[in-house]
């Protein structure tokens, strides 16, 4: 088992490298730069910019340099523990993202473990008793779950309470507590508000998840170790619990490695159509005007939160799958 987690991180700062190539070019991939999305808002709002100035911003901010030395200086910020400034916010890129990236991950994590605390059972229960009522009820909700875009619950979820409870369920704080420093008072506001989005960002991954482990464990059920074990005189759910279940899991224990950004990320447009402080919409804003290190930086950690969520779960397969850490 340590050989095997020892590969695996072995190979992390090879991966890291790789993908903070890619973020950068992807950030580089548009045409243009910051300089040229903010001369085009100046140019909307009527300003007008000449060519000496937009060349002194391009030697400001660095971007008249080739790629490839834009790329070195900011590599080499980020391992001095410098994430840069934002060229949109004027702002250190870690005062901008701490407490949204804070919140991304409380949000993340309470989702991720809501999310398995009913796939899990329902999956089980669904394949247990397939074609029971309960089976066609959880069949109903998976694909109310998968169909349903993500947006358009929360809009849903949105108006209900408005309209019936005469509460504004957006973001992640009342007025009062948005900015105010961390208390046990906003700790408290903090859960009265993140219950709706962990619900909407839950339940499209619980109704995958959960078809997931239906099939899976339906697959075991039929297996011919299950009918030697029946012969045996061993109850059927410490059966079930025992063996197929561990095996019917590991595919989803094996998309930990792209379901844990996917969850952090926050769901763009949920974030921000519910107004939530995550880093999302920064990622979405950052793109739109170019503002190329805070949107370097975001990628990147949604790169390397992909690589520890494919190292977690390939140590999790290894750990319920000793067939696994045989193959290597």
């Amino acid at each position: 088992m340590s050989i095997y987690i020892a590969k695996r991180l072995i190979i992390l700062p090879i991966l890291l490298f790789i993908f903070t190539i890619i973020a950068f070019l992807l950030i580089q991939a548009p045409p243009g730069d910051f300089v040229t999305s903010y001369v085009a808002e100046l140019s909307a709002s009527g300003s007008s910019v000449d060519r000496a100035q937009i060349e002194a911003l391009r030697e400001l901010y660095g971007l008249d340099q080739p790629l490839y030395i834009q790329y070195f200086k900011w590599m080499s910020r980020i391992l001095r523990g410098d994430l840069g400034v934002s060229l949109d916010w004027k702002k250190p890129i870690s005062e901008l993202i701490g407490e949204r990236l804070m919140l991304t991950v409380i949000l993340g994590l309470f989702t991720f473990f809501f999310t398995w605390a009913l796939a899990v059972p329902i999956g089980i229960i669904s394949a247990t008793k397939q074609y029971s009522v309960l089976d066609y009820s959880f069949t109903v909700f998976n694909y109310i779950g998968v169909a349903t875009p993500t947006f358009m619950t929360a809009l849903i979820l949105m108006w209900l309470a408005f309209a019936y409870f005469g509460i504004t369920v957006t973001g992640l704080f009342s007025p009062e507590y948005a900015d105010a420093p961390w208390s046990a008072g906003r700790v408290v506001d903090l859960g009265k508000h993140i219950w709706l989005p962990i619900i909407i960002l839950g339940l499209d991954g619980t109704a995958r998840l959960a078809r997931i482990m239906r099939a899976n464990l339906l697959d075991e059920l039929n297996k011919p170790y299950m009918e030697m074990a029946r012969a045996k005189g061993m109850s059927e759910w410490r059966l079930v619990m025992k063996y197929p279940v561990r095996l019917a899991i590991n595919p989803l224990i094996s998309s930990l490695g792209w379901y844990l950004p996917l969850i952090f990320s926050g769901s763009l447009i949920v974030a921000t159509v519910l107004n939530l402080p995550t880093i999302g919409p920064m990622l979405l804003r950052s793109l739109t005007s170019q503002d190329m290190f805070l949107a370097g930086t975001i990628v990147l950690v949604y790169f390397a939160l992909a690589v520890i969520g494919t190292l977690i779960s390939d140590v999790l397969l290894a750990w319920t799958d000793p067939r696994i850490r045989m193959e290597e």
